[in-house]
């Protein structure tokens, strides 16, 4: 399966409490922390939701 590279660029603080568990369940929990996941539909629909807030990088 395709592997994505998400690193997270602004913070969560002053956002909504479900932005800031969408970070948390893709692994987030630092500025500029970096993590791969496999692209999924569910990884997607996640990164969707808080695009403003990482970058994401095909691998």
């Amino acid at each position: 399966m395709k592997k994505i590279r998400i690193k997270q660029i602004k913070s969560g603080i002053d956002r909504p409490e479900r932005q800031k568990r969408t970070l948390l369940a893709l692994g987030l929990k630092k500025m500029h922390q970096t993590v791969e996941v496999e692209a999924t539909p569910q990884i997607i629909g996640m990164v969707n939701k808080v695009k403003h807030l990482i970058s994401v990088e095909n691998i």
